[in-house]
Parts: structure tokens; sequence; C-alpha cells
């Protein structure tokens, strides 16, 4: 196993998840403002699901020996539109779980990190379905009743 590599890949995700993390809360308080609670509800938990995972990567660091990074952060524009956002939000995640799938093949020898990795892949899998499904159904029934069921 290679400790560093590790950490490096860590700090990596501990930087980019808090990054992702605040715009996902932003973007909640925006539709939040809009009056759609339910697209708010689901981004502003985001922030907290993905801070959860930032805690886990941190420790991780902590348990090899290594420091981590406060980071600077790339700042990101404000999307107001609620159905592009989900858009951008989704190529966002596909580019994401490409790369974590292979940083999961890159750790597999350091089966703690793996199996870490393994159970975040799943979950932003899980992300990934909600915002496919999201636009499919924005397909199938139309923008402005998809609105309404976020409300």
């Amino acid at each position: 196993m290679d400790a560093q590599k590790t950490i490096k890949t860590l700090q990596f995700f501990v930087t980019a998840l808090t990054n992702g993390a605040f715009a996902h809360f932003v973007q909640g308080k925006h539709f939040e403002s809009l009056g759609l609670t339910v697209l708010a509800k689901k981004y502003t938990g985001h922030y907290t699901e993905e801070m959860e995972w930032v805690e886990k990567f941190i420790s991780r660091i902590n348990d090899l020996g290594g420091e981590f990074k406060i980071e600077d952060q790339k700042g990101r524009e404000l999307i107001k539109d609620p159905v592009e956002y989900v858009k951008a939000d989704l190529a966002i995640q596909e580019q994401g779980i490409e790369y974590l799938y292979k940083c999961v093949a890159d750790l597999k020898d350091d089966p703690t990190t793996y199996d870490i990795l393994k159970a975040y892949l799943a979950d932003e899998e899980e992300d990934l379905y909600w915002s496919q499904n999201a636009l499919e159904m924005i397909q199938l029934i139309g923008r402005e009743n998809w609105l309404v069921k976020q409300l």
C-alpha cells in the first residue's frame, strides 16, 4: 500500500467535495427562496451528506498519519434556473463518477480506503440516478409540472 498516494487521493476528494457540498448548499438556499422546498431540501441535504464524506476522508488521512489541507476553492456561478442546475450537476456527477471508478481501482491495495471509496461511489451513483430520473421526468411531464412537484 502506498499511503502517500492514498492521502493525495483523499485530499483531492476533501477539497473537491467541500467545494461541491457548498455549491449544493447555496443552490438549495436559492431554490428555497423560489419556494421550491422539495428541491431545496434535496440539495441542502446533499450538503450535509457530502460533508459527512469529507469527515470520513479526513479521518482516514489522519489514520494514515497524513496531514490534510484547507485548500482554495474554485468559485462557481449560481445557476438560477432549477432545470439547468440539474443538468449542470449531472454533468459534474458524470465526470466525478468516472474519476471515482479510477480511484477505487487504483486504491484496491488499501482495503480500508477501498471500502470507503466504494461506499462513496455507491452514494454518488444514487445521486447520479436521481438527476437522470429528474431530467427524464421533466421530458415526460414537462418543466412546469416537474417544478410544481418541487414546491
